[in-house]
């Protein structure tokens, strides 16, 4: 009878599970960061980037999570800024009682969340600061000197 030792490889052992792969993917889902990941598992935020990089395929499907997480803001924030209608039920006391009656909701367009939208998606027609640069009929940058002049001292 033979007996093989097989080398000890150091550390402790790894707390990862399946059941840690379908929280992390719960979380994702909704939004948490790794670091929130890594702290409500208990573990340290080297530990989760060492799961990363040692399960290839839990870091595409965490990367995937997250995507579905951010369309879903990005969904959310479209509607806000272009107003949207829901289904909403209102409830009514008719004689003592209730009476539900279903109506459709309007939540009109948000001027801050389009304004939100239109400067990170069309920057350049959007942001704040417009950068204006001349150039010479070589394609070259033209170099400006601004003089203030006083009226007075003329």
């Amino acid at each position: 009878m033979s007996t093989k030792k097989t080398k000890n490889k150091g550390g402790r052992p790894t707390k990862w599970t399946k059941d840690i792969k379908r929280q992390c993917e719960l979380m994702a889902k909704r939004g948490w960061t790794d670091e929130q990941m890594a702290e409500l598992l208990g573990i340290s935020r080297d530990t989760f980037s060492n799961w990363k990089k040692r399960y290839p395929k839990f870091f595409n499907a965490l990367k995937d999570w997250k995507d579905e997480a951010d369309r879903k803001v990005e969904r959310c924030l479209y509607e806000r800024a272009c107003g949207f209608s829901c289904p909403e039920d209102k409830v009514f006391n008719h004689n003592g009682n209730p009476l539900v009656v279903p109506t459709i909701k309007h939540y009109p367009p948000d001027t801050t969340a389009a304004i939100f939208w239109l400067k990170n998606r069309k920057s350049d027609e959007w942001r704040d600061k417009r950068e204006h640069g001349f150039t010479d009929k070589d394609g070259k940058d033209l170099k400006w000197t601004v003089e203030i002049v006083d009226p007075e001292e003329q």
